[in-house]
């Protein structure tokens, strides 16, 4: 539903906002799936000692899922 409703978007300059999170978040979820079948778990390389350690496709999934929920917030 949510997927449906980004897609329809007027506004070219919304769209793109929400074009862009939803990109980052599917890009992320498809980087994860390939590391969990080729490798059989998703690499963890990022480790900073005082937060939880996380990759690339996880950081690309939460800044998108941020982007999205501020703009849907925004819009209303």
């Amino acid at each position: 539903m949510l997927i449906g409703s980004v897609l329809r978007e007027k506004s070219s300059k919304e769209s793109l906002k929400m074009r862009v999170s939803l990109g980052l978040i599917l890009g992320g979820a498809i980087g994860n799936l390939i590391d969990r079948l080729r490798l059989g778990g998703v690499v963890d390389f990022l480790d900073f000692r005082i937060w939880p350690v996380f990759n690339v496709a996880d950081s690309c999934i939460t800044i998108g899922a941020a982007l999205m929920a501020w703009n849907l917030l925004r819009r209303r």
